[in-house]
């Protein structure tokens, strides 16, 4: 049964739970976000399977821009040092740093830094995608959560609604950035 939690309740014992692959939903500073260890396959093959959604490539939220210069080829340091913020980079990994199932085994990924208190709460990589079914509209607030996806999760950390839009995808493979997708 799904544990819903404030951010004042997360204390040493849930982030062990988290980081042992556990689903969850999360704050952002933009939206709800679907998330789980990006290093457990198993975790993240059943986060495909509560969103219905087969090969597209999910992100993750960075644990530090220091793990992001690490783990990529950085053209333009300009872009990471905007982070913390809503935008999701996509950058080409220098290794894997992530389960194959989140991106397919794509040698990209895409990264981000919320600009959230729950982002530091965990010193791993883990999958940030909107809480929904796939192509239906992102959550804001927890009452609006499809019963279908609230009971294959864990934990629910619930830090009231947030009406923001989804963040701003942009490709940082090549010297030029190209914007994906902005929503308004």
């Amino acid at each position: 049964m799904v544990e819903i939690l404030s951010l004042s309740q997360l204390d040493a014992s849930i982030k062990k739970e988290l980081v042992s692959g556990k689903i969850f939903i999360y704050p952002t500073d933009t939206i709800y976000g679907l998330g789980c260890n990006a290093k457990k396959k198993e975790s993240v093959i059943t986060i495909r399977e509560i969103k219905k959604r087969d090969a597209k490539p999910f992100s993750v939220i960075a644990p530090s821009k220091e793990w992001i210069y690490h783990h990529f080829v950085i053209f333009n340091k300009h872009y990471i040092q905007q982070l913390p913020g809503p935008y999701t980079f996509i950058l080409t990994m220098k290794q894997r740093c992530v389960s194959s199932a989140v991106n397919n085994g794509l040698p990209t990924l895409g990264v981000r830094i919320p600009n959230h208190p729950f982002t530091s709460y965990l010193s791993i990589p883990f999958i940030t995608t909107s809480v929904n079914y796939s192509g239906k509209s992102p959550i804001q607030e927890i009452k609006q959560i499809p019963s279908g996806i609230k009971k294959r999760v864990d934990y629910i950390i619930d830090d009231g609604p947030l009406y923001n839009k989804p963040s701003t995808l942009v490709d940082l493979t090549d010297a030029v950035p190209k914007i994906i997708k902005r929503e308004r």
